[in-house]
């Protein structure tokens, strides 16, 4: 499993709730864990987030870089070599990444590189809520329950105090997406995070 974010939280932000579910189900896959723009003290966030996003899972790497927040655009070629080097040194089954349509220049660029790096992998785009009110139609869908989406939130909001200032940045937020996104597929206890699926095969054998 390949996760791959362009700032510390935007995966726990993303797809918290399916890691959550995929630890359960699956406690020996392994996970890298891509991060393109951080700093020390947002690294140490994102790392104890994994922690509690993947509890008991065994194999968890991380990849965590240093490129420009906000300038991902102009820097592209670096940050399109480091998508060479971990395609070096992975064969993920699942990528997990940003939504082609995100009007954040970070996010969208991690995305377009995604699609551009990988090109034989099920790829599935996350949203991020903010200001840009970018969200749009999702088309594959993870029911939670409440109790797993308590425990996504209590990680973002207990593992993030840098983003506290932010006004999106808040619990209500997380569960108010994952309520709407719930009703779209009605889900058992009434939540659920969205992707998108834009490629995808299924072999039935020969």
């Amino acid at each position: 499993m390949l996760l791959i974010g362009a700032h510390c939280d935007d995966i726990e932000i993303g797809c918290g709730g399916l890691l959550l579910r995929m630890a359960a189900s699956w406690p020996r896959a392994q996970y890298l864990w891509v991060t393109l723009s951080s700093d020390r003290e947002r690294e140490r966030e994102t790392r104890d987030a994994a922690r509690r996003l993947l509890p008991g899972v065994e194999s968890v790497r991380f990849d965590i870089a240093t490129h420009k927040q906000s300038y991902f655009p102009a820097v592209a070629a670096a940050i399109k070599d480091h998508f060479e080097e971990v395609k070096r040194h992975c064969t993920p089954d699942v990528i997990l990444t940003h939504a082609r349509d995100d009007l954040h220049q970070d996010h969208r660029l991690t995305n377009e590189l995604t699609w551009n790096t990988f090109r034989n992998h099920l790829i599935l785009e996350y949203e991020i809520p903010k200001y840009d009110g970018d969200l749009g139609k999702p088309n594959f869908y993870v029911p939670l329950t409440a109790r797993e989406l308590a425990t996504k939130c209590d990680a973002l909001m207990e593992c993030f105090p840098s983003q506290h200032s932010r006004s999106w940045f808040t619990r209500n937020t997380f569960e108010a997406l994952a309520r709407l996104r719930g009703i779209e597929c009605n889900a058992p206890e009434g939540f659920a995070e969205a992707f998108h699926a834009r490629k995808a095969w299924i072999g039935l054998g020969s």
